[in-house]
Parts: C-alpha cells; structure tokens; sequence
C-alpha cells in the first residue's frame, strides 16, 4: 500500500487499513468533483505521493533542460487530473468496486482511468508558443496531457499505435487526452497518418508572426550548436539580390497557408482550430477560453489562473495553493532573441506578406502580423 501524505498534516501515515486509504481518496475525488481540484491538484504535485506512479509510467524520462519546470521539477506527467491516476496506482484497478454508496456504478469503469489514443492534437508550430498552451491546458481537470514530445506521427510511426497509445497519459472515461509534436504541422506524411488513427481528432495550431518566428527559431539553433553562421547569410540566396531562401527551415516553417493546406486535404475547417501566439501572451485567458470551446470543456482555466511576469515577458501562473512558488516556463522560453538588420527584418516582411494574406483567407482571420 502506498504512503499517503495528507496535505493539511504534517506528519505521515505509514500504515493504515485499505477502508481508511478508500475513503481517503474517495474524499479527495470527492473534493475533485468542484472546482478546487485546480489548486487541490497543484498541491498534489508537490507532495510527491505514490512514487510507484514514476516507474509505472513509460512517459516519465529523466527530464531534459528543455521540459524541466524552473526550479520546481514538478514532474510533467501530473496535471490537474493526477487523482485519476490514484485510483489505479495507488490502490489497484478494483479500488471502488463494491465500496459502500459507490454501488451506482455498476462497472465501476468510470473510476478506471485507462491508456488511450489523444482525441487532441497541438500539432504546431515550432516556437509559436506550443509548450505555453500545453501548460495552461493542463490546469483543466478534464486535460490529460503528454509532457514530452513523442513524435510519433513525423519520427516514429513505424512503432505502431500500440506503442503511441502506452506513451500516453491514463485518462478518465471524460478527459481528453493530447499531446504536442510541433514538428507534425510541417511534415508531408503527417495529415494522412493523423486521419488513420481517428477522423475527428482536433487539430490546434498555434501560430506567429512568421519573422519574428523565424528570428526565436534560429536564436534557439545557436544556442544548442556552436558555430553557425549569420542570420542573414542563411535568409538568403543571395544577398545583393536579396533572394530569399525559403527552404532554410526557419523560414520554410513560417510559410503556414502552405501547411494548413495540406491539412485541410484531410480535414475539415472545423476541426482545426488555430491560436495566436501573440495573444496567448497579452491574453492567455481569452485564448484559452477559445480553446477550451474548441474542445468541447467547459471554460475553467480563466485569468484568475494568470499574471504577468515582466521580466520573462511571459504570463505565469499564479501560486498554487500550498506551493511557495509561481508557476513560470522554463529558463529555455522567453529567451532575447538575436539582433538582425532593420533591413533584413523588412526584407522578411516584405516576403512573408503575400502568405500571410494567403492564410489569412484560408482561417477566415486576421492574425494581424506586420
């Protein structure tokens, strides 16, 4: 049996009978059922209960410095929902069945959190603030969500379905599951892969301005590799021309009408929901209503969730209840971007407006970009 910690003892239970540790956690999914699950959970994640949970789940690696949580290494895999996840960890499949007024339940199936493919994909883009979004997701109760980026449909699909599913999160009967792989946006072969696991799965793109993506997307490349040459001489074909070379990834990346493109052979409008990545900044709570309507959830991550740290430039989230700390991003995200010629920027602008218009018309949305 599992070691419990109460949140409002300081002592630690080390033994007890099963009908105590049940009733225990019928109170706390009790608790979950209002909304104070939201801070109740965020405690959660600091009281370190059911170590077991770690080796049982496929998803935990020893965190890279691109995941970890600055300071707090909380652990990626919890979210608001990690009551689910004690059912069946801490006390066994069975916990409730027969359990004194749980009878209702005939199968006891509601309470089996179980592994199952994501109903929800973040499918992109790269640096457009797609780990952001993950993270003010996951404050809903009804989100479970994947840390980690697996790949899957770009990387990694000839491990099969089977093996994406056992990456996954487990979920209660109502929670959806999701995860985020930026890099599925941009690939040829994804769309077709995506629709062969489910037709109805939701597709959220986040999306930013193109240059000042591509200036994130190459800061984030010379900080990981020693030796790269100029912004400006991989911008270009030619530099006396000014040709562009719109292959070089950061800027290929940022071409989004032909993208959405290739997922709209695939989908319909309606099950792509696009995101700004600017306004998830300046309005994280507007944009995060959107998405939760998207998603068919109910509006609970709203702006009492948020406030804005203004050295990181970033919205964090507000202190969870029995944590000492806020809650920011990474040391990773936010970072000062590389400085570029005035001109070369407005070269960029020039290039990209013709495309932006172009996926302007195709979301039905001005993103606004100059």
């Amino acid at each position: 049996m599992a070691t419990f910690h109460h949140h409002h003892h300081h002592h630690h239970h080390q033994q007890h009978y099963p009908s105590a540790d049940l009733r225990r956690l019928f109170h706390r999914l009790t608790i979950a059922s209002s909304l104070s699950i939201l801070c109740f959970s965020l405690v959660y994640l600091l009281t370190g209960c059911c170590e077991s949970e770690l080796t049982e789940n496929s998803e935990i690696k020893p965190p890279t410095r691109e995941f970890l949580v600055s300071g707090s290494g909380w652990p990626y895999e919890r979210n608001g929902t990690s009551v689910a996840k004690e059912v069946t960890t801490a006390v066994g499949e069975r916990a409730f069945i027969g359990h004194p007024g749980l009878e209702a339940n005939s199968s006891g199936k509601e309470w089996t959190a179980t592994r199952r493919l994501p109903q929800a994909l973040i499918i992109g883009v790269k640096k457009g603030g797609t780990r952001a979004l993950l993270e003010f997701l996951r404050l809903h109760p009804d989100i479970r969500a994947l840390g980690s980026e697996p790949h899957f449909f770009d990387r990694h699909y000839a491990r099969g379905l089977d093996w994406y599913r056992s990456m996954m999160p487990k979920a209660l009967d109502g929670q959806i599951v999701i995860e985020k792989t930026p890099r599925y946006f941009v690939t040829v072969e994804t769309p077709a892969r995506v629709h062969a696991m489910s037709q109805d799965v939701k597709l959220i793109v986040v999306v930013r301005d193109p240059v000042t993506r591509a200036i994130s997307d190459y800061t984030q490349i010379i900080s990981k590799t020693h030796d790269i040459p100029p912004f400006e001489s991989l911008a270009f074909k030619n530099r006396t021309t000014g040709q562009i070379d719109s292959l070089w990834s950061p800027l290929w990346i940022g071409l989004y009408a032909q993208h959405l493109e290739r997922w709209l052979a695939w989908f319909p409008r309606t099950q792509i929901h696009l995101v700004s990545g600017e306004r998830l900044i300046s309005d994280p709570a507007g944009e995060l209503g959107k998405v939760q309507d998207f998603l068919g959830l109910q509006r609970i991550v709203t702006d009492k969730h948020f406030y804005f740290n203004k050295t990181k430039g970033f919205p964090c989230l507000k202190k969870p209840e029995g944590s000492s700390k806020p809650h920011c991003l990474g040391k990773t995200k936010g970072r000062t971007h590389a400085s570029i010629d005035p001109e070369v920027m407005q070269r960029l602008r020039d290039f990209y407006k013709v495309h932006n218009q172009r996926f302007y018309q195709m979301a039905g949305q001005d993103f606004g970009w100059q």
